[in-house]
């Protein structure tokens, strides 16, 4: 309770209530214990009362919504078992059949129903026409209401309320001997016969709500007089030691407290309110406008409106006010006024924001720095984080070797270039970015670099070593404004990257030492993210050298197809796509391309591997399925190689696999076009399908099957044969090019199928670029290999064929052919050695093979000759001896021919030899 005024110049007492008080018009003397404890006696009284009359309510309620339950139940119960009974009696089913079942059923029907009780017991037909009724005026008519589930063979109660009030009827079916309904029973009966229980309860609960009410109001009687004793048992002396109590605490608490009268008097300042104010001794009834105090203060205590936490000024200190009035609850008119120092909490409040600002910055650098792996994007995120709140301007400068992957030396650390600038503005006069520049000895710069600490410049134009390598520059800083700034190295893992300058210019306001923290965790941070972009860098560029080190330098020359290529290495990091083309014997050429599970160096080199084995493995002119059989064994040795290379330790021993890296696997296709015949056999590994791009720009996805992907193992692959009008292109991809995170694979096959349909007449090089322009994103996940060939026919003069009798007197004739065959094509000059060649091996095949002999004769680049019979049996090449009268027909070849060699077919096999053309025989 608070202590009240006195009047002016009066002496406080120690002892009695104040005269304003006892004057008061909220406190009437001796009448307050009367009517107080009336006041809590009739509000004990009326709480009592109607927690009895809810609880009398309450059971009241339940015993009703009981009886009425219990009723319902009663009646459903008693017109189901009636209706039942009735429907199954002796003879119902027999009266229903008989010509007049009124005559029969109505007596059984009344007496059943007087017999029961219940209001009505109707008999009807299966449409509902009424054979009995107490109303025999309604006999015959249809029944009122619902038949359907008995009609149906169920019994069923329901509800209505009809002239005699809420009723329950249940329908039960009468059955005949075939187990047909014949009939319905209804029997129904109104709730209201079945209702006493509310009328035999309600006098013993309307009794215990009296016997309640009684009990009450003796209670309330006994606490009135209890009460008006204790109040009035108080004595003056026991009353004015209550309130030198109030008093006492009123001016103890460390909160100012001020009652001002509704002329702007003060009538009442505790102790505190005073030493916070400043206020006089004789400050106690006198006007507020005459206590000196500052406007702002005077102003709000005798204004007319509340204040909640409102902050002033009175001197250096800062006071939280808080307003109320007194006449709320009939007071005199007046103001409350609390008034609490909150100088030093506002001081500690504005540390722990600053602190909780810097926080704030560190957890966003945290999350907002080094989001990608590239050396320039996260010193850019670094210089934008740290502007605006913390400082104005921000410039980094790398080591240039940092900016190719490489690790600075001690040497590059002084020579930097500006990578990033950010600011509050656009016009600042600092290095612009790709600004090349040398650091000088003794300059807070070097230093920085030189200590590995951040150093603090406090005052740009008191000290001069700090623009010592470009004075002219620093002229131009201080005339914008910059006045302070602080140099931090950017060092991670023992490793000098670079520097970053935090400056100020538009904020008045300089660094000041607390800030070297805040700017030597913002630079921490930004460095171990430099530091992964620079090793990341490193490691790509590594990769990607290794990548197209390994991918074709130059295309073979061949003249079956017109080719174009492309590939795009990830942007995060280069995978294993790749691809080739080989030249294969009698003037085919071999397609493959191949994906490599994973990314990196590792993917790159597995990668190499594969495609030096595509290339070996095609020099044995094997069919693609063989030759991926093989890939495919390949690559499970690769797999048990780094499996048998994790698990192992230096020692030679075992070690745990938990971590090891992922299995490798690839994908393939191959694919081999004959220019002669115009047929493609093409066989894939998991690999998605090639595209067919017809003359006419329609196109569809080769029909072939997937196979497993390469080194898993377990099942063959199979080659499907095309042949393929001249003119047409043959598209070979990776997934990356149809594989997308914003649609499924189906959506980039038929993306891919768009941008290569309708472009009738395009050489490949234009279909790469619009299958590119049209599929590939601006940054691309994955690896993208993409190869076009457009296939070419040999023309039919290049070609001659014979068919051989397996006789050697047949030779001769075949000589002869090719003689004129070759003077046709203005290649005489290649007569002897070719007939040669042929004899040869036609001899050969003669002696040592069966059936039909085939001979071909191809010019195209190389004169191409090619004998084919029907055994499997490959001939070698060996040394014959002096003594021998053979082996000595390879040898010829061999020495005759460029090149020969052996390949098989579904039906045997066909030697095969190249020669070069003629001078001019092109």
């Amino acid at each position: 309770m608070a202590r009240l005024a006195r009047r002016p110049g009066e002496p406080r007492p120690s002892t009695g209530p104040r005269s304003w008080w006892r004057a008061g018009s909220w406190w009437r003397g001796g009448s307050w214990p009367r009517i107080g404890n009336s006041s809590v006696a009739g509000q004990v009284f009326l709480f009592q009362a109607v927690i009895v009359l809810l609880l009398v309510a309450a059971a009241a309620t339940a015993v009703v919504l009981q009886a009425h339950r219990d009723s319902q139940q009663e009646a459903t119960n008693r017109s189901l078992a009636v209706a039942g009974t009735f429907a199954n009696s002796p003879g119902i089913a027999a009266a229903l059949r008989s010509p007049d079942p009124t005559a029969i059923l109505q007596p059984r029907a009344e007496a059943a129903r007087k017999l029961s009780g219940v209001d009505f017991v109707v008999v009807t037909n299966t449409r509902g026409i009424r054979y009995t009724h107490p109303n025999p005026a309604r006999i015959g008519q249809h029944f009122v209401g619902e038949l359907k589930p008995a009609q149906e063979g169920h019994a069923f109660t329901a509800r209505n309320t009809g002239t005699l009030g809420p009723a329950v009827y249940a329908v039960v079916p009468v059955f005949g001997p075939d187990r047909k309904v014949v009939g319905l029973v209804s029997a129904g009966i109104t709730i209201a016969k079945v209702s006493t229980a509310v009328e035999q309860q309600l006098p013993v609960l309307l009794g215990a709500a009296a016997g309640g009410l009684l009990l009450t109001t003796a209670g309330t009687v006994y606490m009135n007089r209890r009460l008006r004793r204790q109040t009035h048992g108080l004595g003056p002396a026991e009353m004015t030691r209550m309130y030198e109590h109030h008093d006492a605490v009123l001016h103890a608490v460390r909160e100012g407290v001020l009652i001002v009268g509704g002329d702007s008097r003060l009538l009442l300042v505790n102790d505190e309110a005073a030493l916070l104010l400043g206020l006089p001794p004789d400050s106690e009834g006198r006007y507020v406008s005459d206590l000196g105090l500052a406007p702002e203060t005077a102003r709000l205590l005798t204004s007319e409106q509340v204040a909640d936490d409102e902050v002033v000024n009175s001197g250096e200190r800062q006071l939280v006010v808080n307003r109320r009035p007194t006449d709320r609850a009939g007071g005199p008119a007046g103001w409350v006024t609390t008034l609490r120092d909150s100088t030093e909490l506002r001081a500690l409040s504005g540390r722990a924001e600053r602190a909780r600002g810097r926080l704030a910055l560190l957890y966003e650098a945290s999350t907002q720095i080094g989001t990608t792996l590239d050396v320039t994007r996260t010193a850019e995120e670094l210089a934008q984080v740290a502007v605006p709140r913390f400082a104005d301007f921000v410039s980094v400068d790398l080591a240039e070797p940092v900016l190719s992957g490489r690790e600075p030396g001690p040497a590059a650390r002084e020579a930097l270039r500006r990578i990033a600038v950010h600011g509050v503005a656009d016009d600042s006069p600092l290095y612009r970015v790709g600004v090349a520049f040398s650091l000088v000895p003794f300059s807070p710069q070097s230093e920085s670099l030189a200590r590995g600490e951040p150093v603090l410049t406090t005052d740009l134009r008191s000290s001069h070593n700090w623009s010592r390598h470009d004075p002219e520059r620093g002229e131009l800083l201080l005339e914008y404004g910059f006045h302070s700034f602080i140099t931090v190295p950017l060092l991670a893992r023992g490793v000098m990257l670079g520097m970053v300058n935090f400056w100020r210019a538009p904020r008045p306001d300089p660094f000041e030492p607390d800030d070297l923290s805040l700017a030597g965790e913002l630079a921490g941070r930004a460095a171990v993210c430099v530091d992964n972009a620079r090793r990341y860098t490193h490691e790509h560029t590594m990769a990607v050298v290794l990548q197209h080190s390994l991918l074709p330098a130059r295309l073979p020359e061949q003249s079956a197809l017109d080719l174009a290529y492309r590939y795009l290495p990830a942007e995060s990091s280069v995978g294993g796509d790749w691809f080739d083309v080989l030249a294969l014997p009698g003037a085919r050429v071999a397609l493959v391309v191949g994906d490599v599970v994973g990314h990196g160096v590792h993917a790159a080199a597995t990668m190499g591997r594969l495609r030096t084995a595509v290339a070996n493995f095609s020099a044995l002119d094997l069919p693609p399925e063989e030759l991926l059989g093989h890939l495919d064994e390949l690559v499970s040795r690769i797999d048990e190689e780094e499996e048998g290379a994790e698990g192992a330790g230096e020692d030679g021993a075992a070690r745990p696999s938990e971590g090891r890296t992922a299995v490798t696997g690839a994908t393939c296709v191959y694919a081999v076009y004959d220019p002669a015949s115009g047929l493609c056999t093409v066989a894939r590994a998991g690999h998605p399908p090639p595209a067919l791009v017809h003359p006419d720009g329609s196109t569809e996805f080769l029909d072939l099957p997937a196979g497993l992907p390469l080194g898993i193992g377990g099942l063959p692959y199979e080659t499907t044969e095309f042949t393929l009008p001249e003119g047409s292109r043959l598209v070979l991809y990776t997934d990356g090019l149809i594989e997308n995170r914003a649609w499924d694979i189906d959506v980039g096959f038929e993306h891919l199928r768009a941008a290569l349909s309708g472009s009738a007449g395009q050489d490949p090089e234009t279909t790469c670029e619009a299958v590119l322009h049209a599929l590939v994103p601006d940054r691309p996940s994955d690896d993208i290999a993409v190869l076009v060939a457009r296939v070419r026919r040999l023309d039919a003069d290049r070609i001659a064929e014979w068919t051989v009798p397996h006789d050697p007197a047949a030779v001769a004739a075949v000589r002869a052919e090719v003689s004129r065959r070759l003077a046709d094509w203005g290649l005489a000059e290649a007569a002897f050695t070719t007939e040669l060649v042929l004899s040869e091996l036609i001899t050969n095949a003669i002696r040592y093979a069966s059936g039909p002999i085939g001979v071909r004769l191809l010019r195209d680049r190389t004169l191409i000759c090619e004998v084919s019979d029907t055994s499997a049996t490959s001939p070698h090449l060996r040394a014959a001896a002096a003594t021998d009268e053979g082996g000595r027909g390879l040898f010829l070849v061999a020495q005759f021919a460029d090149r020969w060699g052996t390949r098989y077919t579904a039906h045997g096999k066909v030697i095969w030899t190249e020669t070069a053309l003629p001078r001019g025989g092109g």
